[in-house]
């Protein structure tokens, strides 16, 4: 009996612990409350959400999140789309620095809706529900040859390996792996900015690739 008391005053003790914990996360700062455009891609049965990161607040952010729950319809169509890009509603990025599971409601477009891309959905619910990466875009290193990725776990052999943005010059990269042998994270390139298809290369013998995104026209300065 003493014993299951004592089990019983433990987890309680946890719990307690967990909510103080909770209550202490400081209020988010509500200049990081703006329109942050997306990226989606696919892979496998998931959907993946990247935004938009720029060097100036509030999207000085890299973030990467799984997109809960997609409906069959919704998978195909990102699936056979070249590029879909999310315009959402102001919404707080610092949820998702946090990890915290969020619904954005957002127009998606095939192509980029900044060029004319074309509505498809409007006004969609995504539910933000697994963080997968997140960064700061703070203390950047300086612009070089030198390339530094970091690596997104998956599960099983599956990875992503998202590119470091560097000072300006710099590129936003991301691509998909099914790994047979180890990656380079760090490596030169042939110039500070290379064209998506020489960094394909750098990651060939690495497994199975798919390319998920390269941009380097927000990042000239």
């Amino acid at each position: 009996m003493r014993l299951l008391l004592t089990l019983l005053l433990i987890t309680l003790s946890g719990f307690a612990a967990a909510e103080e914990e909770k209550a202490e996360l400081p209020p988010v700062d509500p200049a990081y409350n703006a329109e942050h455009p997306m990226v989606l891609v696919n892979q496998g049965s998931s959907i993946i959400a990247m935004n938009l990161p720029a060097y100036n607040s509030p999207n000085n952010v890299q973030v990467v999140y799984k997109i809960g729950n997609p409906d069959v319809a919704f998978l195909g169509f990102v699936r056979n789309a070249e590029l879909i890009t999310v315009k959402p509603l102001a919404f707080n990025i610092q949820h998702l620095m946090r990890g915290e599971e969020i619904t954005i409601t957002a127009d998606i477009y095939e192509g980029d809706y900044q060029q004319g891309g074309s509505l498809i959905y409007s006004k969609k619910e995504l539910v933000l529900d697994k963080q997968l990466y997140a960064r700061e875009l703070k203390e950047l290193s300086e612009s070089s040859q030198w390339q530094d990725y970091d690596m997104i776990t998956l599960n099983g052999t599956e990875r992503i390996y998202i590119h470091k943005i560097q000072k300006a010059p710099s590129y936003n990269h991301l691509i998909f792996v099914d790994l047979v042998n180890a990656c380079m994270q760090k490596f030169r390139t042939s110039k500070r900015v290379p064209p998506e298809n020489e960094l394909t290369y750098k990651f060939i013998n690495c497994g199975t690739l798919k390319p998920l995104y390269y941009n380097a026209d927000d990042f000239k300065k």
